[in-house]
Parts: C-alpha cells; sequence; structure tokens
C-alpha cells in the first residue's frame, strides 16, 4: 500500500548545498507512523520505544536497497508522569510466544484473542472478562491492558526464582593519598548523609561500606555499637572476609551509626601517605559480600590500580593524542574487569564506577566492570575540590540524582517481535544471557538500550508488525513488577515509503552505537568510514531509486535532510574526532556514554542544542503550571551565529554552557546573572571556551572539514 500521498513533506526534494539553514526553529519530533488513527492514538510513546524506520520494509532485499539500518531504540525504566500498574492473579499472555496482551492483538469475539507477534489464537480467561476500571463484565477489549502500550503489571509468585530481594547498597571507596588529595570523599559523605532517607527502599534496606588503598577496610556498623570498628585485611590476595552481617546492615536500625561513619570518614585518612590502589581485591571483597543477596556497588576511583589482581599500566601516549593515525587501546587490557562484572551479573549484583581522576586510569579496562554488570560510569576529569568547582557541582548533583532515583533489582529484559523479523545485535549496558533474554542485576531510569535487527522472512500478507519489550525487576519496595510496552509499525512494500518513514535522529543514534563497536574491534578509522558511507550510501539509494526527475546537486528527501550534519557531528564528537588532543579516558567515556544514554541525551552529546537567551520573548511560548517559558529558536552550530552583543546557552546533553559576550546587555548581565560587568563574569567561571567551541560542528578546523566542505565531499562520491 502506497502511503506517498499523505506524506508528501517527508519526501520533499532538498538540495543540501542550496538549503543552508536546515535546522527546524524547535527540537525535532519523532516521526508519526502511517497508521489508522486508532491504532496510532494508542501507540508506544517513542521517548520509550522507537524504530530507526517507522515504516518496516516487507522483504530484507528491500532493506538492503533502502541501505539504513533497521533497529530499536529503548528508554524502558523511563520516569513516566502517568503509568496505569494492574494488579491481577491471572497476566494474560500468548501460550505460544509468551506475548503479553496488549493494544495490537485483535479480539476474534468475546473469549477468544489472536496474538499480534505469532498469529496464535488463545482463549480469554474468565478473569479477563472482567474489567476493574469501569467495573463491568463482558468487555475485555475495554481493559487497560488493551487500551495502553506501556502498563506496569505487579507480578504474581510464578514470576519469582526466590523471594525478592531487598534493597542493598555497597559504597567502595579509595582512601589512597591521591583520593584524599581530590577532596572527593566530603562531597560523597555529605551527600550521603543529605539523601540518606531518601534511599530507595523498605525495613529490610541494607548498606555496608569498604574502603581501600594497599590493603582492605571493612567497618562493623552493627547495632549495639557505640561507634563504627574499622577492620582492616592487609592480605589481599586471598581476602577473609569477617562476619558479613555486622558489615551490610539494616539501614532502619544502624541508621545512626552510618551517619556517624559518615561524619568520621573524611577525616580518617587526611594524613594518609598511601599511594597505592587494590581496586581488584577490593572489588572481590565487595562481591564475596554482596553474593547471597545480589544489589548495587558503588565503586569510587582516583587513579589506575596498581597493586594485586587486577593490576593496571598506563598504556596512553600523551604524544599521540592529536595523531590522525588509529587509536589504539580501546579495548581492556586484561579480562579480570569483565571475568568480574560476569560473576557479579550471576549473583544480581550490578557495579557502578565513579572515576574522578587527573590522569590516565584506562577507563577501556575499568568499565568493563560496569558495561556487563548492567552498571553506568561516571567520569570527573581532572576533579579537584579547589581548582575544579564546576566539577565538584557536577558531582553532587550527578549523587543526589543518583542516590535517590529510581531502582529495579534483580531484572531481565526480553525484547519480541513479530513473526518474520529477527534480533542479532544488543546496544547498552548488560549481559546477554540467552539469545533475546539481557540479564539487568539493576536497572535505572537513566538508561537507555539499542537492538539491530533483520527480516528473516517476508512480511508479505502483513498490514502492521509489533514489537514488544518487557522488563521484569523487584521494586525497591520488594514488589516483583513487569513494564512491558509495545510498538506497532505498517510494513510498506515501496522505497519510497520506506524513506518517508525514516526517523533521522534514531538512524544516527543507531549508528553511533554500531561505530563504538567497530572503533574496538576493528579500528577508529574504519568506524568513521563506515558512518560516512552510511550517509553517502542513503542518499544514493534516494536518488537513483526513489527520485523521478534527476537533477544536479546534493539532494536528499526532508525527512533526512539532518542526516549528512549528524554524520559530520559524530565525526567531530569526542569519540571519533581525530587530529584533535582528546585523552584516551575522555574518548572511551564519551563512547560508553553513546552506547548507554537514552536517544534524547545522546542526540544532544552528537549535535548540542543552540538558543539565544538575551532576548527573549514570549513567542511561542509554553505554559507549564502557570508559568511563561520562553521558546526561543535554535541556532546552527556555527561561530558565524554568535554575536558580542549577545549571550547563548548550549545544551550538550550532561553539560550546559553559557556564552556571554563582551558588549551583551548590562540589564542581561544584572537581572540574570546578578554581576554589575562583563568584567565579573569571569570571576563566575572563567569557562572553559574550547570545549564550548569544539560543539561548532559546521566550522571548518585545521583537522576538520566544515559542513559546506562534507556536503561536497558527499557529492563527489554520490555522483561517481
Amino acid at each position: 500500500m502506497s502511503l506517498q500521498s499523505s506524506t508528501p513533506e517527508a519526501l520533499r526534494v532538498v538540495n543540501l548545498l542550496q538549503e543552508r539553514n536546515l535546522l527546524p526553529p524547535r527540537p525535532i519530533p519523532a516521526p508519526t507512523p502511517c497508521l489508522p488513527q486508532d491504532l496510532q492514538k494508542i501507540n508506544c510513546n517513542p521517548e520509550v520505544f522507537r524504530s530507526t524506520l517507522t515504516s518496516i520494509p516487507q522483504t530484507q532485499s528491500l532493506l538492503n536497497k533502502a541501505k539504513m539500518p533497521l533497529g530499536l531504540l529503548l528508554h524502558p525504566f523511563k520516569d513516566l508522569s502517568q503509568l496505569p500498574v494492574v494488579t491481577s492473579s491471572t497476566i494474560v499472555r500468548c501460550r505460544s510466544c509468551r506475548t503479553y496482551i496488549n493494544p495490537f492483538v485483535s479480539f476474534l469475539d468475546q473469549r477468544r484473542w489472536k496474538c499480534n507477534l505469532c498469529y496464535r489464537v488463545n482463549d480469554v480467561p474468565e478473569e479477563f472478562m472482567y474489567n476493574p476500571v469501569s467495573r463491568s463484565y463482558g468487555e475485555p477489549h475495554k481493559r487497560p491492558e488493551v487500551q495502553n502500550a506501556t502498563i506496569e503489571f505487579i507480578a504474581p509468585s510464578e514470576y519469582m526464582l526466590r523471594p525478592p530481594q531487598p534493597a542493598v547498597y555497597l559504597f567502595v571507596l579509595d582512601v589512597s593519598h591521591n583520593a584524599v588529595e581530590t577532596g572527593y570523599l566530603n562531597v560523597f559523605c555529605q551527600s550521603l548523609l543529605d539523601n540518606i532517607n531518601a534511599l530507595p527502599g523498605d525495613s529490610r534496606t541494607k548498606v555496608g561500606f569498604i574502603t581501600f588503598d594497599s590493603t582492605i577496610h571493612f567497618y562493623n556498623l552493627q547495632e549495639g555499637l557505640s561507634q563504627p570498628q574499622m577492620l582492616i585485611v592487609s592480605d589481599i590476595e586471598d581476602i577473609f572476609l569477617p562476619t558479613p552481617d555486622s558489615l551490610l546492615v539494616n539501614l532502619n536500625e544502624c541508621k545512626e551509626l552510618v551517619q556517624d561513619l559518615l561524619k568520621s570518614l573524611p577525616t580518617l585518612f587526611e594524613k594518609t601517605m598511601e599511594t597505592q590502589s587494590a581496586l581488584g581485591s577490593a572489588l572481590q571483597a565487595a562481591f564475596k559480600l554482596l553474593s547471597p543477596t545480589g544489589g548495587r556497588m558503588s565503586v569510587f576511583q582516583t587513579q589506575l590500580p596498581n597493586l594485586g589482581v587486577g593490576a593496571l599500566q598506563s598504556r596512553e601516549d600523551p604524544n599521540q593524542r592529536a595523531s590522525a593515525k588509529d587509536i589504539q587501546h580501546l579495548s581492556p587490557a586484561t579480562d579480570f574487569y569483565k571475568k568480574l562484572a560476569l560473576d557479579c551479573s550471576g549473583q544480581q549484583v550490578a557495579v557502578d564506577l565513579f572515576l574522578l581522576s587527573s590522569q590516565y586510569c584506562d577507563l577501556a579496562s575499568l568499565g568493563c566492570i560496569s558495561r556487563y554488570s548492567a552498571g553506568s560510569v561516571y567520569y570527573y576529569p581532572s576533579y579537584h575540590h579547589q581548582h575544579n568547582p564546576a566539577q565538584v557541582e557536577c558531582f553532587q548533583k550527578d549523587l543526589k540524582r543518583y542516590i535517590t532515583r529510581k531502582i529495579g533489582f534483580e531484572a531481565v529484559m526480553r525484547i519480541r517481535c513479530t513473526k518474520g523479523l529477527s534480533i542479532h545485535t544488543f546496544h547498552g549496558n548488560f549481559f546477554v544471557r540467552s539469545t533475546d533474554l539481557l540479564s539487568l542485576p539493576n536497572v535505572n531510569p537513566d538508561a537507555g538500550f539499542a537492538v539491530q535487527m533483520s527480516i528473516e522472512e517476508n512480511l508479505d500478507d502483513m498490514q502492521v508488525v509489533s514489537f514488544q519489550a518487557a522488563l521484569l525487576y523487584t521494586s525497591s519496595k520488594g514488589e516483583r513488577r513487569i513494564r512491558v510496552h509495545t510498538l506497532c509499525l505498517p510494513v510498506v512494500n515501496s522505497l519510497s515509503d520506506i524513506f518517508a518513514g525514516a526517523d533521522v535522529q534514531a538512524i544516527s543514534g543507531l549508528l553511533a552505537c554500531m561505530a563504538v563497536d567497530r572503533s574496538v574491534t576493528a579500528s577508529l578509522s574504519d568506524a568513521r568510514d563506515a558512518m560516512t558511507n552510511a550517509a553517502i550510501d542513503s542518499l544514493t539509494s534516494y536518488r537513483q531509486s526513489v527520485l523521478t526527475i534527476q537533477q544536479p546537486g546534493l539532494l536528499a528527501p526532508a525527512c533526512l535532510r539532518l542526516f549528512p550534519l549528524f554524520i559530520l557531528a559524530l565525526l567531530k564528537q569526542k569519540s571519533f574526532r581525530t587530529g584533535t588532543s582528546t585523552r584516551l579516558d575522555d574518548r572511551v567515556f564519551a563512547m560508553c556514554q553513546l552506547k548507554y544514554q537514552p536517544l534524547a541525551y545522546a542526540m544532544l552529546m552528537i549535535h548540542p542544542s543552540l538558543y539565544r537567551i538575551d532576548d527573549l520573548t514570549d513567542e511561542g511560548a509554553l505554559n507549564i503550571s502557570e508559568r511563561t517559558i520562553p521558546q526561543p529558536i535554535l541556532l546552527q552550530l556555527s561561530v558565524e551565529k554568535l554575536s558580542r552583543e549577545a549571550a547563548f546557552l548550549m545544551d550538550a546533553g550532561t553539560v550546559m554552557y553559557l556564552w556571554i559576550g563582551r558588549n551583551c546587555n548590562p540589564n542581561f548581565l544584572s537581572q540574570v546573572l546578578g554581576v554589575p560587568s562583563y568584567a565579573s563574569v569571569w570571576a563566575l567561571n572563567p569557562a572553559n571556551t574550547s570545549s564550548f567551541m569544539q560543539n561548532m560542528i559546521e566550522d571548518r578546523t585545521e583537522s576538520a572539514l566544515s559542513y559546506y566542505e562534507f556536503l561536497l565531499h558527499l557529492q563527489q562520491q554520490i555522483s561517481k
């Protein structure tokens, strides 16, 4: 079925060399799939679940011809303002493929429903005939499960392998001389003290602390002690765990002791001369301690581990940072951290790594501990409590969010799709337990995932296909819950319809994940070539197979007009750039983020949003809870857009920059920033202008093309 008549705008021909101001005035919404209105109205929110192609090709050969990647991007545990929750002793699922009943199944009659993934006809259980919302009987199609594409079930006992675990938090802290110098310990202890009552959990919540340098220190926090007791283990080769029950304690029963420890920790080590770091042994000890229950391990590290198991050597050559040749050492130096992460995963333990350092720490090796255990990595280069106040503030805000945000324990996620489609590669932090089951010892609301797909059998007689992600987890209150997201998309058989449904942001996000893998398994230059070729190939396919009238120029359909810009942005992004001095850990961290951030954040890291903010008006403003929120227009990332008379805000996802022009209106300076003159702006924070300028991706640099030059390069390749 051709949908062309209803989507002319997506296929409007754009000559990229002539239309230079392509950025829309507001952030781009996800394209709306061409579905009947009743289906689209209840489809899954694209912020939670979206596909690179909103019209699915009928065959793999058609997909190959379009030269665009097919995949899904997910943000499964996103904080949602509205989430229907269903408590029911029967969770209705397909008897054949185990799909959860959802808005896209069809009812043959009141007693039978047909699965939208495998087409099996199932019976409607008696209990499902009653609708708890309307309190009426005999209308199964009106139940919340069939009215909502995102829903959460409170699971009965058959969804538990063991009684739901309590919330367990273990903090593992580097207290070497280097760590004490940075001053991070004060900030950590103060943050945990401030937020300890907001730590997610219930009456069973447990906490524990381990500190380490060349030895490992445990803390007995058992009820009844007048103060915490420190136990030092100096045999790091074969760690003996003193009584585990006194080291992981019930937070509610021992809160005062925990607070005493947090108040005294920063001063405990302030005179230390210990320079060594036995991180590997500390992690092994922490793993032993958490193994019986599972839980979350939060590790704070400030240097390269240099003692005992998992010790590492510096692999960075500072002279090679800007070389245009290939970047070495993007893969781990040892499999110690990956192996330990897999052991952790098997015992439902996730490890989060906070790296606060001014020197090389080999994040390529250390990061494995989080990647395979479904943890997350936080990185603060050049962290110092006095010399780098911006990093300290960032660390404080991250910690507050980290300590208080929602968490799911002992989770698994499975993604199912309609018969004929198959999933072959996953991106994110997890361990793949079986072909389609992701093991997530912890799941958090800031984690994103992506999958690549192929079409194994022709989808000939299908109008639509569906995808379902089911996340089974234990809440911090000890409830077993299942969050289910279902997405429905049309099937098409013409290339023009495939192009019309292309989601340029999702495509760019998936290509970024694929390029990170390629950098590690092949080389950085391979990954860069693959991204450039993705733009060349898709625009060539469009030109040869979709355009009816050949015309000169670099032509793209309107829906892909930003594709070359996003590819250029990726080539200039910290992960993939060459010729600009980039620390190895900075590069590896940027790669970790691209693989792990939900699409909305990844896109801001790839192509930040730039706004002028000294002349805001009410035009197009939003009104949210009685407040007027101005909506300034998006500006191109070029120095041409800056002006000495103005002030600009750049949102780069995990960081925001404020750029103030030398002749900016003094009223703006006094009313908004609270400073009398431009000179005092520097006193606020003589910000890092160079990292702001490095985001000006449309401009030429010594080592990289301008956007216009890049377009000329693409045109040259396409017209070969």
